[in-house]
């Protein structure tokens, strides 16, 4: 009777196996778009104190707050960490604060289309470096996508403004990679509660000086506010995305946030939706929904298949 069973039970282990991996991309590729949301609303919120205190003055800000309120709510021990890990962290607040304030430089020198267009070579360079096989067409798609969106021909380049947006998507790129070893190397969001605060040193350094004679209590409390908003939520649902997706797949998922840039300005502010840019949220969304579905990390398929072998599964 035993070898009658063998085969159902074999069947029986390899679907849950296969259907963990689905449900763990699909989970990481839900929270990237939720932190996509996060950071389009956060963007839209900023726009009066952009006003106020300049669009670096700005990311100086919630950079600084949310170096914060990350290290009051965790309270991080320095020895949960290693050193490689500790090292990731440093260099994970630099270049969060580096692609802050370089994009925030690049569109004051140039169209909000082509700095976005240069700026998405970051994660479209992880994407495409890092798929294989479909993975490849996807981020193809997304990579066209993007182009018909921001349609970066419309405006004049300024070198120094594409040296800004440039070393943006370089530290994009970084991010990326750098907020996967973190998360897979730090439990919880211990991580952030160093990565963030380094971010709000670094952006001190740069913008806060020339911010602080304009600060009010009116202008914190609203900081604080956007803080949460964007970057706390965002990058906390970033590095809990990065442990159930590749890189490849996230990097070709983050080019639908152009797409929710153009349909939240067209139902909220009105704004004019071209013919290209409808097929340009097309590609993205089916490059998306192809990335969540082939994007599943491996050590995630090999959890979920130890999980199903062992004893009492």
């Amino acid at each position: 009777m035993s070898g009658v069973f063998n085969v159902p039970m074999t069947a029986l282990q390899a679907n849950p196996t296969g259907h963990s991996t689905r449900a763990s991309a699909r989970t990481g590729a839900g929270m990237a778009v939720t932190s996509m949301l996060c950071v389009q609303l956060g963007l839209a919120a900023s726009v009066g104190l952009i006003d106020i205190i300049g669009a670096e003055g700005t990311a100086w800000l919630r950079l600084s707050w949310a170096g914060v309120l990350l290290l009051l709510v965790v309270r991080p021990r320095f020895s949960q960490f290693s050193g490689t890990a500790l090292r990731a962290c440093v260099a994970l607040g630099v270049v969060t604060a580096g692609v802050t304030i370089l994009f925030m430089a690049a569109i004051e020198r140039l169209p909000l289309g082509t700095a976005s267009a240069l700026e998405f070579l970051g994660p479209l360079g992880v994407a495409a470096m890092r798929s294989r096989g479909a993975g490849r067409t996807w981020s193809l798609l997304a990579a066209i996508g993007v182009v018909l969106l921001t349609q970066p021909w419309t405006g004049e380049a300024d070198p120094l403004g594409v040296a800004y947006a440039l070393g943006a998507a370089a530290c994009w790129a970084a991010y990326i990679l750098l907020t996967q070893q973190v998360g897979d190397e730090v439990a919880g969001i211990a991580g952030l509660s160093i990565s963030m605060p380094v971010a709000g040193l670094v952006a001190t350094l740069v913008a806060g000086p020339g911010v602080l004679t304009h600060l009010t209590p009116e202008i914190l409390v609203l900081g604080l506010g956007l803080a949460i908003l964007l970057p706390v939520v965002p990058f906390t649902l970033e590095l809990l995305a990065l442990r159930r997706l590749t890189t490849a797949a996230f990097g070709t998922l983050m080019c639908l946030e152009p797409a929710l840039a153009v349909i939240i300005g067209y139902l909220v502010l009105q704004q004019e939706l071209g013919a290209l840019a409808v097929v340009g949220i097309g590609l993205v969304v089916a490059a998306g929904i192809g990335a969540e579905r082939h994007g599943a990390r491996a050590n995630e398929t090999a959890e979920a298949a130890l999980a199903s072998t062992a004893p009492g599964a």
